[in-house]
């Protein structure tokens, strides 16, 4: 295990909505540092030094399973709250006010814009490395991952925000598809950090480096 900036080990709040693994992104911060905790219980998540949002399978039925779990607020007062905040794959899109994915559902709002689909012309989901096209390349999260990390993607649909310069990085798929977001705090990514090597956790490492800097 490895020590983050300072040798602090934040307490990371990995929201545990009982759907997909989600523990597969709790200890990938444990192994950069932190002291990360799946978590349902919104006094804990509010107290945390930072906040994950994880994600897999269906936009809609992932949005139900935070709600149903009573944990809406709690994501939207952890991205609200000035503290790091990170969204991965569906986790991501959830941030977005929707997607075509499931017209139906609405999301957290706390990236305006819609997630759509994938253009057509390539195989959907894109479900391979890539490497990622840096917009943003000073922004804090991409430190010491080089111009151009492989990372690990399994998706459908991309967001497409309200403010393109939201976007920090895109990636080549049939086109430019946006991968990830930053607002505020909050960071959020379309690839897998937890499942990228050592890029992806270059990348935990770098917001776990963010939460510890938050407890001070």
């Amino acid at each position: 295990m490895t020590e983050p900036a300072g040798g602090v080990r934040p307490v990371i709040a990995v929201i545990d909505y009982g759907i997909g693994n989600l523990r597969s992104a709790e200890k990938a911060l444990q192994h950069v540092g932190a002291d990360a905790r799946l978590s349902s219980d919104p006094d804990f998540i509010a107290a945390a030094d930072a906040v994950v949002l994880p994600g897999v399978g269906a936009f809609g039925a992932c949005m139900s399973a935070l709600r149903s779990a009573g944990l809406e607020q709690a994501a939207l007062d952890g991205a609200a709250s000035g503290r790091p905040f990170l969204g991965i794959c569906v986790g991501m899109q959830m941030l977005f006010d929707g997607s075509e994915e499931d017209d139906a559902a609405a999301g957290l709002g706390i990236i305006p814009g819609v997630v759509r689909w994938i253009p057509p012309g390539v195989k959907r989901p894109q479900m391979q490395w890539n490497q990622l096209q840096m917009q943003r390349p000073d922004d804090p999260m991409l430190a010491a991952l080089g111009p151009s990390p492989w990372m690990y993607f399994v998706h459908s649909l991309h967001g497409v925000p309200t403010d393109p310069d939201a976007v920090v990085a895109t990636c080549d798929y049939g086109g430019a598809l946006n991968v990830a977001f930053r607002t505020g705090t909050v960071f959020a990514t379309q690839f897998h950090p937890e499942k990228s090597g050592p890029s992806g956790l270059a990348l935990l490492a770098n917001f776990v480096t963010a939460a510890a800097g938050d407890t001070g």
